[in-house]
């Protein structure tokens, strides 16, 4: 089987295209690179590995037409990054997805990578039948990106819960993350609406059900799926008093609100009735990223998958 993992440098991406590298997978890495090429450099023995260096929106069918099985994580990921970027981030985000679905074949299998994020501000728990209303062009562009998707056979999309953890390519505008590095780092932690939810997932989880989906997808095809646990909904407050069992630090709480005001609980029993679990608690994303910021450091305030 050979696999086209778009965006594959990235954080996400290049976690899950090792992993299909040691599942003895034929894989092809594309992305533009725009971040560095150091994510990557240790995997460059492995002979069952390609690398394509080019943005999605200039993908075409002579790339498309060798694989069987496309990972679409290339986009601008991040409430922040699409506000900066709104110009590219509705040419990637929807219009490099509509271009890439269309080149197709109905008999290639696409797996997308979607968000929590669409929920927007719900009220109550929401799953896959629920209201999307985003309140983000981010929310907004991966909602539209996932409904092109959708209108193809052979397709999955995965609504991801808010990503933790480490990555050769790390993120660490990711709210976890995030709040680890300034507790390490800043010794303080300015929380804007803090009691305001979230969801979360660790990384190693995620890339558990990119698998997940591929061993199963005959009977998990043409349909969307959140992807999470219920015992990882938390508000930012419970995150920060998290930290503050391993990490000394100064906690404001903010009256002011938030920029990014998405507020939601999530439901993930309809891809767990399939048999996914998650298996990593947030305790152990917080020491081995308060583990990974005792020495790094970073300039970036996001990147691009």
């Amino acid at each position: 089987m050979k696999i086209l993992v778009t965006g594959g440098a990235g954080y996400k991406g290049i976690l899950l295209s090792e992993r299909l590298l040691n599942l003895g997978y034929d894989v092809t890495i594309l992305d533009n690179f725009m971040y560095g090429y150091e994510s990557v450099l240790h995997l460059l023995p492995n002979k069952k590995l390609d690398i394509i260096k080019l943005d999605i929106r200039n993908i075409t069918e002579s790339i498309t037409k060798k694989y069987d099985v496309i990972f679409h994580l290339a986009g601008i990921s991040g409430m922040p990054a699409c506000a900066a970027n709104p110009h590219s981030a509705e040419h990637i985000n929807v219009e490099a997805t509509k271009k890439l679905v269309n080149l197709l074949s109905d008999d290639q299998i696409i797996i997308n990578a979607s968000t929590t994020s669409s929920y927007g501000n719900f009220n109550g728990i929401a799953d896959e039948k629920s209201e999307i209303v985003p309140v983000s062009l981010y929310g907004k562009t991966k909602w539209v990106a996932e409904k092109i998707v959708q209108e193809k056979n052979n397709s999955i999309s995965l609504r991801f819960a808010t990503v933790f953890g480490l990555s050769p390519k790390m993120r660490n505008d990711l709210l976890v993350n995030d709040f680890v590095y300034k507790a390490v780092v800043d010794r303080s932690i300015i929380i804007f609406a803090g009691y305001s939810k979230r969801t979360f997932i660790h990384m190693q989880d995620v890339i558990d059900s990119y698998i997940f989906c591929l061993n199963n997808f005959n009977i998990m095809k043409n349909d969307v799926y959140n992807v999470g646990d219920e015992k990882l909904n938390f508000s930012k407050i419970d995150i920060a008093k998290a930290i503050k069992n391993y990490v000394d630090f100064e906690l404001i709480d903010s009256s002011l609100p938030d920029l990014d005001n998405r507020d939601f609980t999530i439901s993930f029993q309809k891809i767990k009735k399939f048999g996914y679990q998650t298996k990593i608690e947030l305790d152990y994303g917080i020491k081995e990223l308060s583990k990974l910021y005792s020495f790094y450091r970073y300039n970036l305030p996001y990147n691009i998958i």
